[in-house]
């Protein structure tokens, strides 16, 4: 065998010799043109001849200089890049493959040139066409394909054509395993009996020629042929009285005699060794099959999760059936949930889907094994679109079908009664590997999930804050599940759903979103969201394109999404929803996790509203007893008012009388006791007694005085005023006496006092009264305040007058008889307790209030109140 070092000389000489620009040698393996050796031509430009010469017209030319045995050439296609403009193409005999030279011409000389060297690379004469058989011993038997290629391009070296196919036999159906100048062939199932020509052919086990314009020319099975052909030729391969397959060859003149002979001698040569590479191929799918139980054992038990399991069961499979159109379906442990298993463009793909209404229910209700020869017969409609045998096995556990494994191809008849014993025998232990493993899956899930709602049972028992429950929720779930959203709304008394807790590594992105889209709600009500919030039933979807119920945000779109409702027996409290960017992001483990937590969390979200309720009855209990307790308050305060009113009265009705009967003897002592005086000598020895009964008889007289001002309060002629006035003329008299008895007068009269409807005499002897008072319980001296201020109380506007002293003070006892009449606290000091009195009458017919705040021993303050 030529190295590849050597023929790249050898295209080097030839190129230099005939002054072309570049060369390659290039064969045809399964359909499709690879380069063995190559010239003066760089990796990319090797590249771009290699995507021209997978053009069809390109292709078309390169076979037909084959199967013709003669050099042809052509333009090279604008645009390619290549340095020569033309091609030119040499075939090797005996051979599929041709070196390919790229020249801008090439001279008579310079053909024969390359013509000597495909008759060297061809390894004997070019005259011979001896047909090469394919040698069992080479290696081939274990490549059916590659060896059936062979055989084909025996058959066309030996008769040239412009195309050729070879089909097997498999059932009813003939299966085109290699194709010459006709890719489009490459893999198709021709079913016999649906074609006339190929039913022909299978009954009479003799070749069939159809020459254009036959009836039958347009039934040919593989078409349409080119204009320029002009006959077809079927050639059965024959065993004993049994059709094992069909070699086509087609071209554009009539085969003669002797290219017949050669064809038929052909078919009768190589039928026996394609039934023994037919045969072996059988053998070692049969083999490897039944190595499958052995790689079930050794690798399919050892998965330690379902993913896992399937995945390697698939691989087993795909290399077993040589196919990898596989499906399998698991339902969940509760019936809800079902996992879609399939292998598509090389690599599995994991979806859990809800089980109702799904396609796959009633096999797995039928729970039956089928094999199905040809599913466009049968009608049945298969998982992956264009396949024709299927075989559906079930997965029973206990008796119980837990799912259900689907294998398909895209011939018919692909698989045996032996294959449907054998997947029945996997298929029964791997049920209980699928149910050990999912049961271990599940366990593993509770656990975490029962961390899970340990964890917030701790953070959250004996919260009474919804908000709060729901925000430590939110972020522990996105912790603990590595979830990028989980979102708790709860519903308020208005029936309204809001987000109170949200975690995860897109939470700023979804409240961005809400944020930015006024009316852009969280729960939207013909969505995932909305229906949930609606029925209380949970929802799982993996593939959100699939769930008609999905409704994304603007600004953030999930692939994945579970909610489940927070209830209360029938009421609902509230929704948890988790979402995933990614697809299949969620198990039906999470779904159960969700579940549970769920319970938990309306539990404590109930408890929280009941507390709630509770804390608001109470709050409002309180508000009620300080309400009562003002308005008793109050009607104490009048019910004094208006005691005190009758006992000053009384009082003064009384004090009236008295008045009245003591006034007129008092005149007539003090009179006469003046005139007396007047006449008695000053040394007289009754004139100290005398002087003592005329101070006496004025002391009763003004003792009568007050007691006349306190029954008629004087005659009333009130004005506006301005009460700061009142109080200078009060300090302006008092102030020497202020001095004289060691007191310190701090006066704090507002700039923007209001004017006040006031009798200015009566509300001076107000201030004397309390002034004199505040003297008298400061004996050593002290600190006296006065200070008038604008306020408001009862939602009405007020004027005050202060006095305030740091006397002895007043004992709590006494503070609620200080204004009754005749009560002092001065004893034997001469205090007539008619004072105060006699001020709380004035300060109340003024329409106001005086209040008093006092301790012992730190003094008191007297606060008049006056309407403006």
């Amino acid at each position: 065998m030529q190295t590849e070092t050597s023929l790249e000389s050898q295209l080097k000489d030839a190129a230099q010799l005939s002054e072309a620009e570049w060369a390659v040698l290039a064969e045809r393996v399964g359909g499709a043109w690879l380069l063995r050796a190559a010239y003066h031509l760089t990796r990319s430009a090797q590249n771009e001849l290699m995507s021209i010469m997978t053009r069809p017209s390109i292709d078309a030319w390169l076979c037909g200089a084959l199967s013709g045995g003669h050099s042809r050439s052509s333009s090279v296609p604008e645009g390619s890049g290549l340095s020569a403009s033309r091609f030119f193409a040499f075939p090797v005999s005996g051979t599929s493959q041709a070196i390919v030279v790229g020249a801008d011409k090439q001279t008579v000389n310079a053909q024969r040139v390359w013509k000597l060297t495909a008759s060297l690379l061809s390894g004997h004469s070019a005259v011979p066409n001896q047909p090469f058989l394919p040698d069992l011993q080479s290696g081939l038997a274990s490549d059916l394909p590659l060896a059936i290629e062979k055989v084909l391009n025996t058959i066309v070296q030996t008769v040239p054509c412009q195309g050729a196919w070879l089909a097997i036999r498999r059932g009813e159906s003939l299966d085109i395993q290699a194709e010459w100048n006709d890719s489009k062939a490459k893999n198709l199932s021709l079913l016999i009996d649906t074609n006339p020509i190929l039913r022909r052919v299978n009954r009479s086990l003799t070749e069939l020629i159809i020459p254009r314009g036959h009836p039958n020319w347009d039934t040919l099975p593989v078409g349409p042929m080119k204009p320029s052909t002009k006959v077809w030729v079927g050639l059965p391969l024959v065993i004993g009285q049994r059709l094992i397959g069909v070699i086509a060859l087609w071209r554009q003149n009539e085969f003669s005699r002797n290219e017949l002979g050669q064809l038929r001698d052909l078919a009768s040569r190589v039928s026996p060794s394609v039934e023994v590479l037919v045969t072996f191929s059988e053998m070692a799918a049969h083999l490897r099959r039944l190595g499958l139980l052995n790689d079930f054992v050794l690798t399919v038990s050892s998965a330690q999760s379902l993913d896992q399991v399937a995945r390697r069961m698939f691989g087993l499979l795909a290399r077993a059936f040589n196919t990898e159109l596989i499906a399998l379906f698991l339902r969940s442990s509760d019936g809800r949930v079902l996992r879609d298993y399939r292998m598509l463009e090389g690599k599995l793909n994991v979806l859990n889907v809800s089980l109702a209404g799904h396609s796959i229910q009633p096999v797995l209700k039928e729970a039956r094994v089928r094999r199905v020869m040809d599913a466009v017969k049968d009608g049945l409609v298969p998982v992956f679109k264009g396949a024709r045998s299927v075989l559906i096995v079930p997965l029973k556990y206990r008796g119980q079908a837990i799912g259900v494994l689907i294998i398909e191809n895209l011939h018919a008849e692909a698989f045996s009664q032996y294959d449907e014993h054998l997947m029945v025998v996997i298929t029964s232990h791997m049920a209980g590997l699928i149910e050990y493993t999912r049961l271990r899956e599940e366990a593993e899930g509770r656990a975490r999930s029962l961390g899970l709602i340990h964890e917030v049972v701790q953070q959250v028992i004996g919260l009474n804050d919804k908000k709060e429950v729901a925000h430590i929720t939110a972020e522990l779930v996105a912790q603990y599940f590595k979830y990028e959203l989980a979102a708790i709304l709860l519903v308020d008394d208005t029936g309204t759903f809001s987000i109170q807790g949200i975690g995860g590594t897109q939470a700023a992105t979804v409240q961005k979103a809400l944020a930015d889209h006024q009316n852009n709600e969280f729960i939207i009500s013909d969505g995932v969201t909305g229906y949930v919030s609606r029925t209380g039933e949970s929802v799982l979807t993996n593939d959100t394109n699939q769930e008609k119920l999905y409704k994304p945000i603007k600004g953030w779109e999930a692939h994945s999404e579970i909610c489940v409702a927070l209830k209360d027996g029938e009421n609902i409290l509230g929704i948890i929803d988790v979402e995933s960017r990614e697809q299949n992001a969620f198990s039906h483990n999470d779904l159960i996790a969700m579940e549970s937590l769920a319970g938990i969390l309306a539990s404590v979200i109930s408890s929280a509203n009941q507390y709630q309720k509770l804390q608001e009855t109470i709050r409002q209990l309180r508000a009620i007893e300080i309400e009562l307790n003002s308005r008793m308050e109050a009607q104490r305060s009048a019910e004094n008012r208006l005691i005190q009113a009758a006992k000053l009265a009384a009082v003064g009705e009384m004090a009236a009388g008295i008045a009245h009967e003591l006034n007129n003897p008092l005149t007539t002592v003090t009179g006469f006791s003046e005139l007396v005086l007047e006449e008695l000598p000053a040394d007289s020895a009754h004139r100290d007694d005398l002087e003592m009964v005329l101070r006496e008889a004025r002391r009763a007289s003004d003792v009568v005085h007050r007691l006349l001002d306190f029954s008629r309060q004087g005659e009333r002629i009130r004005t506006r005023a301005d009460l700061n006035e009142v109080v200078n003329d009060v300090i302006a008299l008092t102030r020497h006496l202020i001095q004289t008895n060691g007191v310190n007068l701090t006066l704090d009269l507002s700039d923007s006092l209001p004017w006040v409807s006031i009798d200015r005499n009566q509300m001076k002897q107000v201030l004397l009264n309390l002034i004199h008072n505040a003297l008298q319980a400061m004996p050593k001296g002290g600190e006296l305040f006065v200070n008038t201020a604008s306020a408001v109380r009862a939602e009405r506007d007020w004027v005050i007058m202060a006095v305030k002293d740091s006397g002895i003070g007043i004992l709590p006892a006494n503070q609620d008889r200080i204004f009754e009449p005749f009560f002092t606290t001065k004893g034997d000091s001469g205090g007539t307790g008619l004072g105060l009195s006699v001020t709380y009458g004035i300060v109340t017919d003024h329409g106001g209030s005086i209040d008093i705040s006092s301790e012992p021993d730190k003094g008191s303050t007297f606060t008049v109140w006056l309407p403006i």
